[in-house]
């Protein structure tokens, strides 16, 4: 019988990535094929990552009031392990762009306050160790709201603090980090970050998210300046230069903030969550693996799940199937060589709100193909 390993990503805007693995199991299920299928939903740092991580190491949910990014009160919960020594924590939850209305969506006026009062609200129950997603923000703000939770201090020209948003950060002269809450550094901080890009430039924090997060052109270009003029300030206070992190783009600049002004780690966010989540045993006696995510095309090998796991699929040897909204017409060699299958899961020409809203059922249909042909083939 068949081992199958089900490990997609979450197909954005359609399902998340326990229920993608849920609709290609049952597909799998339901086919000639007789096989042992094993789900195991995968995050890269995305929203939902924290989530999956809290499932898979049965953690401890706990809930706190925080302000959304638009500074509305709002409850969000977070996980403890380890005997609450360690907090998972999902910048999404406080700080996301899903908790605002797509009229409201401009990072001129949100910030990251939210999160930071999430891991305070996590120190004061006495975690040390902090693991913090930093996917799906609707902020642009470097952080700035994140670390005024925790006790830094921006102020302008004439020493006067300034709310945390971009609009009025825009007149940012210098920081004051006397009073940083100082758990903050004796704490093991690592970031998640399921995206390579640095903090300024053409594939930077504002230029590549401003708009999916409502920033018009106008507003990159404050937002630009913005991110600049706080790496300069923050270099000439503690000699680290947030232009130069890999990842530090990763919502809006907060995980190049992060670094610079505490011990946070960036990670690459699947590389970490196959670790954490110990996927290498999973995979010891697989036969098959099946990943997936909304697109699987070059950005997917920057870093994303699906080529995480495809990666270890081929240390190992083990064939592997890539699933998709959309695949590229003409795949480049290096994502051919990625995957052994790339299936694109669409059924004939329709609208993109129609595709997403049939994705588990194409996902299922195209796993059950997959099962009967594997057991067409003698696989089984």
């Amino acid at each position: 019988m068949l081992h199958i390993v089900v490990a997609p990503n979450a197909f954005k805007q359609a399902l998340d990535a326990q229920e993608a693995a849920e609709a290609i199991r049952q597909g799998l299920e339901e086919s000639n094929l007789r096989c042992r299928v094993t789900p195991f939903p995968i995050g890269d740092g995305g929203d939902g990552t924290c989530l999956l991580i809290h499932r898979a190491l049965q953690g401890q949910i706990v809930s706190c009031e925080v302000e959304n990014p638009l500074g509305r009160p709002i409850q969000a919960t977070y996980s403890l392990l380890d005997n609450k020594k360690m907090a998972i924590i999902e910048m999404a939850d406080a700080s996301g762009i899903r908790l605002l209305k797509e009229t409201e969506r401009n990072p001129m006026r949100t910030s990251s306050i939210g999160t930071g009062q999430m891991i305070q609200h996590a120190l004061d129950r006495g975690a040390r160790s902090i693991i913090l997603g930093m996917g799906g923000t609707a902020t642009i703000d470097g952080g700035c709201g994140l670390l005024h939770a925790l006790g830094v201090r921006f102020l302008d020209v004439s020493g006067t603090e300034l709310k945390p948003v971009p609009e009025t950060l825009a007149r940012l002269r210098t920081i004051n980090i006397d009073n940083i809450d100082p758990r903050l550094l004796e704490s093991e901080i690592t970031i998640l970050c399921d995206v390579s890009h640095r903090l300024l430039g053409e594939e930077g924090a504002a230029k590549v998210f401003g708009p999916q997060k409502g920033a018009n052109p106008y507003q990159i270009d404050q937002l630009e300046r913005l991110l600049d003029n706080l790496a300069a300030i923050v270099l000439e206070k503690t000699g680290k230069d947030m232009r130069t992190v890999i990842g530090g783009g990763t919502a809006g600049g907060a995980a190049a903030s992060m670094f610079a002004l505490t011990k946070a780690k960036p990670e690459n966010g699947i590389d970490f969550f196959l670790w954490l989540t110990e996927f290498d045993k999973v995979l010891s006696d697989a036969d098959w693996v099946i990943t997936g995510e909304g697109s699987l095309d070059e950005q997917t090998l920057g870093g994303k799940g699906p080529y995480g796991i495809a990666v270890r699929a081929n240390e190992k040897g083990i064939p592997i199937i890539g699933l998709a909204g959309h695949i590229p017409l003409q795949p480049t060699a290096k994502l051919l060589d990625a995957f052994d299958f790339l299936l694109p899961i669409g059924n004939g020409p329709v609208s993109l709100n129609e595709a997403l809203k049939n994705t588990a059922i194409n996902l299922k249909r195209t796993a059950q193909m997959i099962g009967n042909m594997l057991h067409k083939t003698g696989n089984d």
